[in-house]
């Protein structure tokens, strides 16, 4: 896709690139000079969803954004959808390219992608920020946390059926991901039109949808594998932020658990979709907390 009209500075900077590790082809666009901050998109959204923080973070660090396994301009695979699999595949785009240590930020899916990163490689991640949701594991079975605009999380257990979702929205992908936007949104126009039609061609490319529903179904292994790694709590600096239309403090709540370093926040008018609906705001928590050099 043309992005022209994200701006002539946008397009200078950032330029898309494709790599190959664990034999998926990981599409992801980059740009900026300096120590790299690492942004992981979570579901129905790509690499996209940080196009409005992605100019001001790489006047400060060198900005990775991949589109995960299966999803954006990422192939599309038969399986390997759990959060331990997709880590390690960003953590080997991110051996490619020669870091050793990154600072790492995920939402959605896409937080839980970077705990297990995090938990994985525990030495070589300097921060760690979640945004909009908890751990995935029996800690939130137990204990649900569900957002302030939402009576259930419904999709879950439908997105986990085999092959009905797929039969179901098969040509009805943009009514179905506009769902989403417009219900977990407080602001009603962060996803726009252009913004819709770019989720809408990934998703609804052949096997897009299918790789969407497959990270639900992997979630009974993501507890698993979580199970272990939360017996050891992460050790650098962690920042949880919720939309305060949303989660709110559940993910810090959530996070403080498996975490001895965490801080919390909430980011005003906003809901499920931080990066889109307040972007402004989210930077102002992000710069300062990935510049210090304390711990």
């Amino acid at each position: 896709m043309n992005y022209n009209h994200l701006g002539q500075e946008f397009n200078t900077i950032f330029t898309q690139k494709w790599t190959n590790v664990n034999g998926v082809n990981i599409h992801y666009v980059t740009g900026g000079e300096g120590e790299p901050v690492v942004l992981l998109h979570g579901y129905p959204q790509t690499w996209y969803a940080y196009r409005h923080i992605m100019l001001e973070l790489a006047r400060h660090f060198k900005v990775i954004v991949p589109d995960l396994r299966g999803l954006g301009d990422s192939d599309k695979t038969e399986s390997g959808y759990d959060i331990y699999t997709v880590a390690n595949d960003i953590y080997l785009l991110t051996q490619q390219l020669g870091y050793r240590s990154i600072r790492l930020l995920g939402h959605d899916f896409g937080a839980n992608v970077a705990y297990a990163y995090a938990a994985s490689h525990r030495n070589e991640v300097s921060k760690l920020v979640f945004l909009d949701v908890g751990l995935l594991g029996e800690q939130i079975a137990n204990r649900p946390l569900l957002p302030r605009n939402s009576k259930s999380l419904w999709w879950f257990p439908f997105h986990m059926l085999a092959e009905l979702p797929e039969i179901l929205v098969q040509g009805r992908e943009e009514i179905y991901l506009n769902w989403f936007y417009q219900q977990n949104t407080f602001n009603k126009d962060a996803i726009d039109e252009i913004a819709l039609k770019e989720y809408v061609r990934c998703y609804a490319s052949p096997g897009g949808m299918k790789a969407g529903f497959d990270y639900y179904r992997s979630l009974f292994l993501d507890f698993e594998l979580n199970a272990e790694q939360v017996k050891v709590k992460l050790k650098m600096p962690v920042l949880a932020l919720g939309g305060a239309l949303s989660f709110a403090m559940l993910p810090y709540e959530s996070w403080k658990m498996v975490c001895e370093n965490c801080k919390g926040g909430v980011i005003a008018n906003s809901g499920h979709y931080i990066a889109e609906e307040q972007p402004q705001l989210l930077l102002e928590q992000l710069l300062p907390f990935f510049a210090d050099a304390g711990q």
